[in-house]
C-alpha cells in the first residue's frame, strides 16, 4: 500500500504541478490572479472529448491543437486589458474581479454548449489496459499524465533559463520597471507570458479529463482551488515550485486516500495551511525567482 501511494503521488502530482504552472506564471510575471484558471483547463477538456467522440482522434492530440490558439487568444486579450490594469491602484485586485467574471461567463457558456452534465471518456488514452510499475497496477492514465507534465514543464524551464525571450520573462519576474529601463519589450513579453500560461492551462485539460473522471463546466472552481493550493505550497510566482508543489499535495492526497479515505480531500488542504503556518512564502522561497 505504501508503495503504491508513493507512485500514484508522484506520477499524480507531476500533473498537479503542470496544471498549475500557467497559474504560476501568469502571477509570477504579471501578478495576474487568474481565478478563471480551472476554467481553462476546462476548455482543454471539452476540446479533448470532442476530438475524441466526434472525431474519433485520440483526445492527446488536443495539446497541439490547444496551445497555439490559447497563445493567441491570450495575447489578444491581454493586450485588451492590460491598459486598464496597468492604471488601476491595485491591479492583483481588479484582476481577480476581472477574471472571476471570465470564470462565470466560460462556465455559462459550457453550459450552454455542453449541458450541465458531466461528459466522460469511455476509453483512456492508449485504451483501457492497466499499467505495471514496480508491481502495482495504475489506470494507464497516471503514467501518461506524468509523461506529458514531464516534458511539458521543462520546455517552460527551456524557455525560462534557455532563450532570449525567457530572460525577459525573468527579467519581469524580478523587476517590471527595472526590465522596461533595459529595453525589453515589456508589452509583448508580458503578452507571450500570458498566452503560455492559457496554453499550459488548455494542455492540462487534455489529461484532466481523466484524471478526474470526466468534465463539466462546474468543474473549473475546484480545478482553480487546487491550482491555487499546488501553487502556495509550493511558492507563489516560482514555476519551478509548482511542480514542487504538486507532488507534496499528489502524495498527500495518495497517502489519505490509502489510509484514511474519508479525509482524502481534506488532507492536501491541512497540508497548505501548515506550509502557509510555516513558511509562508511557500516551499522555494522567492529568491530562485530571480534572474
Amino acid at each position: 500500500m505504501v508503495l503504491y501511494a508513493l507512485i500514484a503521488g508522484v506520477l499524480i502530482g507531476l500533473f498537479y504541478g503542470f496544471a498549475a504552472l500557467g497559474l504560476s506564471l501568469a502571477f509570477g510575471v504579471l501578478r495576474v490572479v487568474n481565478i478563471a484558471h480551472g476554467d481553462v483547463i476546462v476548455l482543454g477538456s471539452y476540446l479533448a472529448y470532442e476530438l475524441s467522440t466526434q472525431a474519433h482522434i485520440n483526445p492527446l492530440f488536443a495539446i497541439p491543437i490547444a496551445v497555439p490558439l490559447a497563445v493567441a487568444i491570450g495575447m489578444v486579450f491581454y493586450r485588451f486589458v492590460a491598459p486598464s490594469l496597468g492604471r488601476s491602484k491595485d491591479p492583483e485586485m481588479l484582476s481577480l474581479i476581472l477574471f472571476f467574471g471570465v470564470s462565470q461567463v466560460i462556465e455559462a457558456l459550457a453550459t450552454i454548449g455542453f449541458s450541465v452534465n458531466q461528459d466522460t471518456l469511455l476509453t483512456g488514452p492508449v485504451g483501457n489496459a492497466s499499467v505495471q510499475i514496480f508491481g502495482q497496477s495504475f489506470p494507464n492514465y497516471y503514467p501518461v499524465a506524468a509523461a506529458v507534465a514531464v516534458p511539458g514543464a521543462l520546455l517552460v524551464m527551456f524557455y525560462l533559463y534557455r532563450s532570449r525571450l525567457g530572460l525577459a520573462t525573468r527579467a519581469l519576474m524580478s523587476s517590471r520597471a527595472d526590465a522596461m529601463l533595459s529595453g525589453i519589450d515589456v508589452g509583448r513579453t508580458s503578452a507571450l507570458s500570458f498566452g503560455i500560461a492559457l496554453a499550459l492551462a488548455a494542455s492540462a485539460g487534455a489529461l484532466s479529463i481523466y484524471v478526474n473522471g470526466g468534465v463539466s463546466p462546474s468543474q473549473g472552481t475546484d480545478l482553480t482551488t487546487t491550482a491555487f493550493a499546488v501553487v502556495v505550497i509550493g511558492g507563489l510566482g516560482n514555476p519551478a515550485g509548482a511542480l514542487a508543489g504538486g507532488l507534496v499535495f499528489g502524495l498527500a492526497e495518495q497517502f489519505a486516500q490509502s489510509y484514511e479515505p474519508n479525509w482524502a480531500g481534506m488532507v492536501p488542504y491541512v497540508l497548505l495551511l501548515a506550509v502557509m503556518l510555516v513558511k509562508p512564502e511557500g516551499l522555494l522561497s522567492r529568491r530562485v525567482r530571480y534572474a
